[in-house]
């Protein structure tokens, strides 16, 4: 680095405009400050030290301030404030600043503050080689005959460097070469370029063209070149007919070449030049047939395919090709093209006889069908074999004259197949093997050759107990592969292991569908299981048939109710003692009630509870033992006689279930307790002779009132000349519409008879609540309904001729209801005493 001071015009003229601008109170001085960097410095490289050039330490630059003013020109540089340095802030591209300018500078202002100084800061910047020449056409092509006179020159394009001086482009260099010279000129400007000068006559025979490199060199160090290749075309004139390079052209052609590939291409020199040497191509005397197939053309001589070759139709084509300059000299020369077969023909199946269907029994060797086989292609091309795909029980063998037979070669089984695809495949000899495959559908005619079979060999019914006669309780099958009549089945029952009846009065079959009916309602408690034998027969011939075992199991259903054994019920009236000592303590074992049940597994399991009780808390009952305990002990304000009623539940859906009235009596001895149970029999004898005497004396005032009534009636009927004494005991009159009752139906039982005492109005509206016995007889009768209804008004004249009667049967009605119900209520009160 340097340090230049300059005054001049200039600087002086910026420097005044500057301080102008600042300030006018501010003392300004100027200084001119110069450094030299080279250009492509790395970023951050130290370019100088302003503070050093000002004179200022490093406190000073603290409190004086220094920074730039010209911002925009400070892209490439910047300024440490703290120590002064100019560092280089951006790539410095010389030629992209300053061009070709020799001198290059980037200037800026500098300030400094307290006092206030302004410094002038140029960096001259120094070119390095970083640029190789570079040709602007880097291939240069020239063209020259054969006769041009030596020392004729060849201006070449020039080369550019941007770097300066040394660095620039300073000299160029040719390849060596027997023909050409290299001469450098300087223009002007001072840019150099090279010129060719021909030293020694071309000969465009020994050699059409020249390749030379020309290569531009700077005088940097190292030194960098740039190259540019030049080519050298040498014409010559047309003193030469056309030759071509084969008298005969020979080509073998594929008969599947596309349209569109190149057969050949014929070829025809001219050792002329320009247009004597241009050369077209035709076909002379071409025949039509192969006109239609190749087409020439004229500027190439290459032959193309434009049909589809067919070595069956044509296996040689022959043709003749001119060729001809631009001077008119012709030349002919004949091409033979050789048609080639490929394997394009696959092999033609053909079914001459077909034997189908074929009995499952067929013995081996029987004969299925016969083919015939062909293949248009010649040689190995045109050579067939057959062969079977998959494992199948068949075999083809060659017969004569392509023909080939279809043989079984095991027994056939129609259950396994009932039908065959049988593909035949023939295949050539040619590469790449062609084959055509031939299916054949065979069909397998049924024999009578399976039995019948069931899914199991033993069947397990399970039937509920009390299960409706004649209902479905399980369809038994039996397949048969067989088809048609071999394979329609009919069952029946055979046998069984019930000896005291017939098996058809317990299960039946249905012999098509093999349904088993039960005949009769099953009962677990009487039988549990028994078996038979079950028949199923094809109806083929002759028929074929197996047998099966079917086992029937009754299932037990909650039918019967819990039986008390202990304490026994002999007497459902009587009462049962049992004696308990007044001094026993809680959990003392009073009695244990014993039940069983008929039924089975659930519904036999049976628990014990205590339903009513005088005392609820002073006794427990063991919900599975049935064991009576004591809660706690006998205190004085307990009863002396209590009543327990005990209920013994079974675990069926739904449960049933069985009571036990039991009396306790709290004593010591037997003396003490006699007089608690003698007085529960007196008070009951008791209340039943009360009980008897009121209906004995009910049943004496009834027969005085009926017969009152049935006199009263009789002189009533009398007194009116209509003797129906017995009206209400028969048919009732009436109307032409029809009968009011049916003819039988005195036939009811007693709510039915005195129902029908009852005039249609009466039954209507007094007494409906004896409308569901007229509904059970209709039933019982016949689905039938009288012409007329009950309340019905067409008929007046039986109201008329009945009113009398009406009355009466109306009264009687009424105390024969009276009776009945009291007689029902008596029998109520007397089960209960």
């Amino acid at each position: 680095m340097e340090r230049r001071h300059k005054g001049n015009g200039r600087a002086l003229t910026r420097q005044v405009l500057l301080l102008s601008l600042l300030s006018f109170t501010c003392w300004a001085a100027s200084e001119q400050i110069h450094y030299s960097t080279p250009e492509e410095m790395a970023k951050g490289s130290v370019v100088g030290n302003l503070a050093k050039e000002l004179g200022l330490s490093t406190k000073e630059l603290k409190h004086r301030n220094l920074h730039t003013v010209s911002v925009a020109k400070m892209q490439h540089f910047s300024i440490n404030a703290e120590n002064g340095n100019l560092y280089v802030n951006d790539r410095i591209d010389r030629e992209g600043i300053c061009g070709k300018n020799p001198h290059c500078f980037v200037q800026f202002e500098v300030v400094v503050e307290n006092p206030l100084n302004v410094f002038h800061v140029t960096v001259e910047i120094q070119d390095v080689n970083d640029n190789a020449p570079q040709f602007l056409n880097s291939n240069i092509n020239l063209e020259t005959g054969e006769l041009t006179l030596p020392g004729t020159r060849f201006l070449l394009g020039k080369a550019e460097d941007p770097d300066i001086g040394m660095n620039s482009l300073q000299d160029y260099q040719l390849s060596s070469n027997q023909y050409f010279t290299l001469e450098v000129r300087e223009r002007k400007d001072g840019n150099k370029y090279a010129e060719l000068v021909l030293q020694k006559s071309l000969d465009r025979e020994k050699e059409q063209t020249l390749h030379l490199v020309l290569t531009a060199m700077d005088g940097g160090k190292p030194r960098k070149t740039g190259t540019a290749q030049i080519r050298i075309n040498i014409t010559d004139a047309n003193d030469n007919p056309p030759i071509f390079t084969q008298e005969v052209y020979k080509v073998s052609l594929s008969e599947n070449a596309p349209i569109g590939s190149t057969v050949i291409q014929v070829i025809a020199s001219d050792e002329d030049e320009g247009s004597y040497a241009q050369i077209r191509y035709y076909f002379s005397n071409m025949p039509a047939t192969s006109q239609e197939k190749f087409s020439l053309d004229p500027i190439g001589g290459i032959i193309t395919l434009i049909e589809r070759l067919d070595f069956e139709d044509n296996d040689e084509y022959t043709m003749t090709v001119a060729a001809k300059d631009g001077g008119g000299l012709v030349t002919h020369s004949n091409v033979e093209i050789r048609v080639l077969d490929e394997n394009d023909n696959a092999p033609d199946v053909t079914l001459t006889s077909m034997f189908s269907p074929v009995p499952e029994d067929s013995p081996s060797e029987t004969l299925i069908a016969l083919i015939n086989v062909n293949d248009k292609d010649a040689g190995d091309n045109g050579k067939v074999t057959c062969s079977l795909q998959d494992d199948l029980p068949f075999k083809i063998i060659s017969s004569s004259n392509n023909f080939y037979k279809l043989l079984t070669v095991s027994p056939l089984d129609r259950e396994k197949n009932p039908a065959y695809n049988i593909t035949i495949t023939a295949t050539d000899n040619g590469t790449p093997p062609l084959n055509t495959h031939k299916v054949i559908l065979l069909q397998i005619s049924d024999i009578n050759d399976n039995a019948p079979s069931f899914e199991k060999s033993l069947y397990a019914i399970y039937v509920p107990e009390n299960n409706p006669s004649g209902a479905s309780i399980f369809t038994i099958k039996a397949s048969d592969p067989d088809v048609d009549q071999n394979s329609r089945i009919t069952y029946s029952i055979l046998n069984s292991n019930i000896e005291e009846l017939p098996i058809s009065s317990y299960i039946s079959i249905n012999s098509e569908t093999g349904t088993i009916y039960a005949q009769r309602s099953f009962d677990y408690e009487q039988f549990r299981e028994f078996q038979l034998q079950v028949k199923a027969q094809d109806g083929g011939s002759p028929p074929l048939s197996s047998n099966v075992t079917v086992r029937v199991f009754v299932l037990d259903r909650n039918d019967n109710s819990p039986r008390i054994l202990s304490p026994s019920q002999e007497a459902k009236s009587s009462a049962l003692f049992e004696m308990v000592p007044r001094s026993a303590e809680a959990d003392y074992l009073v009695t244990k009630v014993v039940a069983v049940d008929a039924d089975s597994g659930h519904n036999a399991w049976l628990s014990y509870h205590l339903t009513q009780a005088t005392e609820p808390a002073l006794f427990t009952v063991g919900s599975h033992t049935g064991e009576i305990r004591t809660a706690r002990a006998f205190v004085e304000r307990d009863a002396v006689k209590q009543r327990l009623v005990i209920m013994v539940k079974d675990n069926g859906q739904p449960s049933l279930s069985a009571t036990i009235t039991l009396n306790l009596v709290f004593a010591e001895n037997f003396q003490e307790a006699l007089p608690e149970m003698k007085s529960q029999p007196s008070s009951s004898e008791y209340q039943s002779d009360l009980q008897f005497y009121l209906v004995l004396a009910l049943a004496v005032i009834s027969f005085l009132f009926l017969l009152t009534v049935i006199l009263a009636v009789t002189m009533k009927l009398r007194q009116s000349g209509h003797p129906r004494f017995l009206q209400c005991f028969g048919p009732v009159p009436h109307s032409k519409n029809g009968a009011i009752f049916p003819p039988n139906f005195e036939d009811g039982t007693l709510p039915y008879s005195y129902q029908l005492c009852l005039s249609s109005e009466s039954r209507k509206n007094e007494f409906t609540f004896l409308t569901p016995n007229i509904q059970i007889a209709e039933n019982i009768l016949g689905s039938e309904k009288p012409a007329v209804p009950f309340t019905g008004n067409s008929g007046n004249n039986f109201h008329s001729e009945m009113a009398n009667g009406e009355e009466v049967r109306f009264v009687l009605c009424i105390y024969m209801c009276e009776l009945f119900i009291s007689c029902h209520e008596w029998r109520s009160h007397w089960h209960d005493f």
